[in-house]
C-alpha cells in the first residue's frame, strides 16, 4: 500500500477479510497513524477534538507499517522509497492528493493534514484578521470555523459565486450566508499573489490579513509515478475495476480517476466516501475476482450552521428547484438534477437529509420521475415517482 490514508487502510482490511495471508507493507509519508481527513476542516478547528485517528487495529492486521516513507518511483514490481526498494506482487496506490498553493513569498496555509489543522487552529484567535483565498468546501469550512473563534474574516472567490466549480450558479444561494456570519465574501476577485502581512489581487489592491489561507483545490499526488508506464490523466487512470494500465496495480481513493459505467465518463472525486468504499472492488480486483465500482458520489459539508450534501452527478442534466432558498431563518431547501428521460442524476439537499437520503436510492436505482411533484417540496422524494 503506497499511501496509509483511509484508503490504505480499508484496503488493508480488505486484504485481510478476502483471506489473503502473506505479507502487507503500508507506507504513508505522515509521521502518524493513519487519520480522517473530513474533521480537519470540521471538529478539528472548531476545536471539538484533536485526533481523527481511524479506529482499525493494525497489530492484529499484521500490517508492516513504515510511518514517514515517502514514494519516489515505480518500476518492474518495485517501489522506490527514500528508504530504499520494495518488492511487490500485488499494489495498491492510495496517494491521495497535494493541496495546490499560489505564487507569492508571504506565508500561506493550506488543511490537507492533521499538522495542518492544528497549526492552523492555533492561529485562529479573537480579533485576528485572515483571509481564505476560494469559497469551495473548504474556504467556507475555514470561514466558519474562524468566525466562531472571533477572527475578521475575508473570503476572496474568483468565480461569481461560492461553489462555482462544484455547483455552477446554484453556489450563488449560499452568498448571503456569508454575510450573515459576518464575513466579508469578495466574488470575482482573483489573486495576483500571498505576499507578507496579506494578499495582493489582480486589480493590485491589496488586503491586509495576519493569516492567509488557500484553499483553491488539490491535484493528485502523482508525481513519483511519471516514467513507470502508469498511465495518469488527472490521477491514475484505471477501469471500472480500479485496475491501473500495468499488471497487478490498482488504484484508490483521491488519485484514482476510474471510468464510470454510470455516467459513461471517467471520474475523480475527492471525498472521504470514495476513500471509504473504493478499496474493496480494488482488493477484489487485485486478487482475481469479478468486482465493478461505480459508485453514486457523495459528500457534504457543514457551513455556517447549514448542513450541505450532495449525492450524483450533474453533468449535463437540467435544474429542479424544491423549496426557498431564500426564505428567512434557516432555510430548507434542495436542488435536483434530471436527465432528458426524467431520470434523478443528482441532488444537493440543504438542511434537507430526507432529500439526500431518499435522493441517493433514487439516483442508484434509475427509476422515473414525475419532475411537476419533484419541484414540490411537500411531496417526499421518493414518491416523486409517476403515479
Amino acid at each position: 500500500m503506497v499511501g496509509a490514508g483511509l484508503a490504505g487502510v480499508r484496503s488493508v482490511e480488505a486484504l485481510r477479510a478476502r483471506g489473503f495471508g502473506g505479507t502487507i507493507t503500508m507506507i504513508g509519508e505522515e509521521r502518524h497513524r493513519p487519520y480522517d481527513r473530513p474533521p480537519l476542516s470540521k471538529g478539528v478547528l472548531l476545536r471539538e477534538t484533536d485526533s481523527t485517528i481511524v479506529d482499525s487495529d493494525l497489530d492484529a492486521l499484521e500490517v508492516d507499517f513504515r510511518p514517514g516513507v515517502v514514494a519516489k518511483g515505480l518500476h518492474s514490481g518495485v517501489v522506490e522509497t527514500t528508504e530504499g526498494e520494495l518488492a511487490y506482487d500485488g499494489l495498491v496506490i492510495a496517494t491521495g492528493a497535494r493541496p495546490v498553493r499560489l505564487r507569492g513569498d508571504g506565508p500561506q496555509h493550506v488543511l490537507r493534514t492533521i499538522d495542518d489543522a492544528l497549526e492552523l487552529r492555533s492561529l485562529l484567535t479573537a480579533g485576528t484578521s485572515v483571509v481564505i483565498i476560494g469559497a469551495g468546501w473548504i474556504g467556507a469550512e475555514v470561514a466558519t470555523a474562524a468566525r466562531r473563534a472571533g477572527c475578521a474574516v475575508t473570503v476572496v472567490e474568483a468565480a461569481a459565486a461560492p461553489l462555482a466549480a462544484a455547483l455552477g450558479q446554484v453556489g450563488a444561494h449560499t452568498v448571503p450566508w456569508y454575510a450573515e456570519a459576518g464575513v466579508d465574501l469578495l466574488l470575482g476577485s482573483l489573486v495576483a499573489s500571498v505576499d507578507q502581512g496579506g494578499v495582493t489581487l489582480a486589480d493590485g489592491s491589496v488586503i491586509e490579513a495576519e493569516v492567509v489561507v488557500t484553499g483553491v483545490g488539490v491535484r493528485p499526488a502523482t508525481d513519483w509515478l511519471a516514467g513507470s508506464g502508469i498511465r495518469l490523466d488527472n490521477g491514475v487512470v484505471t477501469d471500472e475495476h480500479l485496475r491501473t494500465s500495468l499488471p497487478d496495480v490498482v488504484a484508490a481513493g483521491d488519485c484514482a480517476a476510474w471510468w464510470s459505467r454510470r455516467y459513461g465518463r471517467r471520474l475523480r472525486v475527492e471525498h472521504w466516501d470514495t476513500a471509504l468504499s473504493a478499496p474493496e472492488v480494488a482488493v477484489a480486483t487485485l486478487m482475481g475476482a469479478a468486482a465493478v465500482y461505480d459508485p453514486v458520489p457523495y459528500f457534504w459539508s457543514e457551513q455556517f450552521g447549514n448542513m450541505v450534501q450532495y449525492a450524483g452527478d450533474h453533468d449535463g442534466a437540467r435544474m429542479v428547484v424544491r423549496g426557498d432558498p431564500a426564505a428567512p431563518g434557516k432555510a430548507r431547501w434542495a436542488v435536483c438534477w434530471v436527465t432528458g428521460d426524467d431520470r434523478l442524476a443528482a441532488v444537493l439537499a440543504v438542511n434537507r437529509p430526507r432529500d439526500l437520503l431518499q435522493g441517493r436510492r433514487l439516483i442508484e436505482s434509475g427509476q422515473r420521475l414525475d419532475t411537476g411533484r419533484l419541484a414540490d417540496p411537500a411531496v417526499p422524494l421518493r414518491d416523486c415517482t409517476p403515479v
